[in-house]
């Protein structure tokens, strides 16, 4: 038996884990590259949609309904012997899924996790590929990881964004325009540091999810970096943003063409196995 130390204290654990239910995305990823398939996912379609990693979920894997609202019928017939959930959207309910089985939460938004939010990612991942008996095997792709960075770092020596950057995702509600912009506590711009970019952008506080949603007016401070972006192409409201919005039109990156898109489905986010991916997205964009 395990004693396993999660966001809301200590959790049992007898054996190793076979039937798997991962309630976030992050997790679910966490779970796949440990090299096992989870019985039960939260939120399959969306995962499939954004989640662009190497390892895919198996058709047999069951929904078990949103994330922010488990079946927790659905997953008891599942009969998991281990649910991995999130402490801001599952600590409300874990009780119930501990009637269930043993539950793992987790708290990638606490204040300590996310002034380094990459650590807490590789220290997650151990956890849940020691849980499930993979141990070595999560080593193994820790280390695998940053040797992806060492040589990408390497083909990004004289990388085309030039001296520093600003990463941003757009999306647009009732025809209004947000940028969220990357902070140096999140998990995308560590993951750059380790490739040799610098971040131009600085947030006066800290962000708890790792950046800041503000407007247009907010890049007139950094528009001597490059851009990079991670925007949808088929936003008709961004798209006439960017024609019409005299603000975007004026700043320098705009009119000098530093601007390097990632593609609207780049996912900054999650494990290992995102991490590879994003990687090797901001090489094929932005290597020489």
């Amino acid at each position: 038996m395990k004693k396993i130390k999660d966001a809301l204290g200590e959790v049992e654990i007898k054996g190793v884990p076979q039937r798997v239910i991962a309630l976030d995305w992050v997790y679910i990823e966490d779970v796949l590259a440990s090299g096992v398939q989870p019985v039960g996912a939260a939120d399959i379609e969306g995962y499939n949609t954004w989640v662009k990693v190497k390892v895919d979920l198996s058709p047999d894997v069951q929904d078990v309904g949103k994330r922010f609202e488990p079946n927790l019928e659905q997953i008891a017939s599942l009969k998991p012997d281990l649910i991995i959930g999130v402490k801001y959207r599952h600590e409300k309910i874990v009780d119930q899924l501990r009637a269930i089985a043993p539950t793992l939460i987790f708290d990638p938004f606490s204040e300590e996790a996310a002034k380094d939010p990459y650590t807490e990612m590789e220290e997650t991942f151990l956890k849940i590929a020691d849980v499930l008996g993979k141990k070595d095997e999560g080593q193994q792709m820790l280390d695998n990881l940053n040797g992806t960075y060492a040589d990408a770092k390497e083909k990004l020596k004289d990388n085309k964004a030039g001296a520093s950057y600003v990463l941003s995702q757009a999306f647009s509600e009732q025809n209004a325009v947000t940028f969220r912009l990357f902070a140096d506590n999140s998990i995308a711009v560590q993951i750059m540091s380790k490739l040799g970019m610098t971040n131009a952008y600085k947030s006066d506080k800290l962000e708890e999810f790792g950046f800041s949603e503000t407007s247009v007016e907010t890049l007139t401070k950094v528009q001597e970096a490059s851009l990079i972006t991670m925007i949808q192409t088929d936003d008709d409201s961004i798209n006439n943003f960017m024609k019409d919005n005299p603000v975007w039109k004026n700043l320098a990156f705009v009119k000098e063409n530093r601007i390097f898109a990632l593609g609207g489905d780049t996912w900054p986010f999650g494990g290992p196995l995102s991490a590879e991916m994003f990687t090797e997205r901001v090489v094929s964009v932005l290597g020489q």
